[in-house]
């Protein structure tokens, strides 16, 4: 019996040497897989990305959207609205991550016309940085670069390209980074191409979000609100003289809200033509490009204008070849560009991505707004347009007189007019909106 007792004694002893040993050799392994992600460690590669390691506590902010954990993306180019669309897809990938994405530059000059004079601009030169993180607040968040804890150790990621790039492998991709011991690094930075072209993952709704947090600096506001004034002192000044309106108007306060005014986003610049014409041949749709005597028309033939009327014509100046967009109109729709309108002097001292904004927010406040619903912009404008009718309980616009309402003119609508127009608030991906199309709302 003493005999059994000793040799079960001995037996428990070896057992707890064996699991004791097999403890150690569980602590040594997620000491070999872990203990890298601190300072001092050489960066490896593993499944095509760049490794560098840094040591940082996982602390999500209150909001939900934490604050010591940041997305860098490439400098955002092209035009305004291109550059705002790939800074929301830019906030919604930082979303995804739970990550505040570091603020990114922009690009006051159009990249793919003047290359070599690329002007990098920073952000909160042109959109107010605290009112974005406060509108936003809780949907995606902007840090600066010097919240950074280490400026030089960072997580590098390059994004897929080509057809083979799926849209799923590009989640995946994504959803990748979301693990440990990725998501326990500070920084991640995405390089490669430009923000615009990656894979779209998100609702029109969630675009419209980020959309709705983008205030203009008040210098540039304050310029857009001078070109409006200047509009409705015009159309003061006519309705006036022509008897259009039965009371006498003072000058003095002509930027009274019962002047309206018309926005026309003429596109026939001469970049657009070519890039228009070639979409037309490759997508085998007609409904694309529309010629200046083609845009007057539509406009002219939209129900319910009050002559006379002072049209505002969004045009990009130094791209445009044809000089008489002033001749031609329907009689009792009065045409002002930037310099029969007096306001060139405004716009000639910014470079070309501030005098896009200025427009931008010039054909937003119109009363009535007339676009190319295959460009961004236009996209854009209608965009902000429909959220605003939808704050107002109005869903849809298509069959009934309301205020604010837009139209394509390149689609032909009611009595040969141009076609109204209200953005599908509920599309799953902003792909209609990034690259046109002839599915608009009515």
């Amino acid at each position: 019996m003493d005999l059994l007792s000793c040799k079960d004694i001995k037996f428990f002893n070896r057992h707890i040497a064996c699991r004791c040993l097999s403890l150690l050799f569980i602590v040594l392994v997620f000491r070999a897989i872990f203990l890298p992600i601190f300072p001092g460690f050489n960066s490896f590669q593993q499944n095509n990305f760049d490794w560098i390691h840094i040591s940082s506590n996982i602390s999500p902010s209150e909001n939900g959207i934490r604050r010591d954990k940041y997305l860098e993306v490439p400098q955002i180019v092209w035009g305004l609205n291109n550059q705002k669309i790939a800074f929301a897809r830019a906030c919604l990938t930082a979303r995804l991550l739970n990550r505040t994405l570091l603020m990114p530059s922009l690009s006051a000059s159009l990249f793919y016309k003047e290359v070599d004079l690329l002007q990098p601009i920073s952000f909160d030169k042109v959109f107010q940085f605290e009112e974005f993180n406060s509108r936003c607040s809780g949907f995606v968040q902007l840090g600066r670069y010097k919240d950074l804890s280490n400026k030089t150790e960072y997580f590098e990621l390059q994004k897929g390209s080509g057809r083979k790039w799926t849209l799923e492998r590009d989640l995946a991709q994504l959803r990748e980074l979301k693990k440990n011991p990725v998501d326990r690094i500070e920084l991640i930075r995405i390089v490669g191409k430009n923000p615009f072209l990656w894979q779209d993952h998100w609702p029109v709704k969630d675009y419209a979000k980020v959309f709705e947090c983008l205030v203009l600096v008040d210098e540039i506001a304050e310029e857009a609100v001078k070109v409006v004034s200047k509009i409705k002192e015009v159309g003061s000044k006519v309705r006036n003289n022509s008897d259009a309106i039965g009371i006498t108007i003072n000058l003095e306060s002509s930027i009274s809200q019962s002047v309206p005014y018309v926005a026309v986003h003429m596109r026939i610049e001469k970049d657009w033509m070519i890039h228009c014409k070639k979409l037309e041949q490759r997508s085998n749709i007609t409904q694309i490009c529309s010629s200046k005597e083609e845009i007057m028309k539509h406009v002219g033939h939209i129900v319910g204008f009050r002559d006379p009327t002072v049209v505002y014509l969004a045009v990009a100046d130094s791209l445009l070849e044809d000089s008489s967009i002033l001749n031609g109109w329907k009689e009792g729709l009065l045409p002002y560009e930037k310099k029969r309108l007096g306001v060139w002097d405004i716009y000639r001292k910014y470079p070309y991505l501030i005098q896009s904004a200025i427009d931008y927010e010039v054909c937003l406040r119109a009363d009535i707004f007339v676009g190319n619903s295959f460009s961004t912009f236009s996209s854009l404008v209608v965009l902000e347009r429909t959220q605003k009718l939808i704050r107002m309980g109005v869903t849809n616009s298509c069959a009934t007189d309301v205020r604010w309402p837009s139209y394509a003119y390149n689609i032909v609508g009611q009595s040969g007019g141009a076609q109204k127009w209200m953005t599908d608030m509920t599309g799953s991906s902003l792909r209609d909106i990034s690259y046109g199309s002839n599915r608009i709302t009515c």
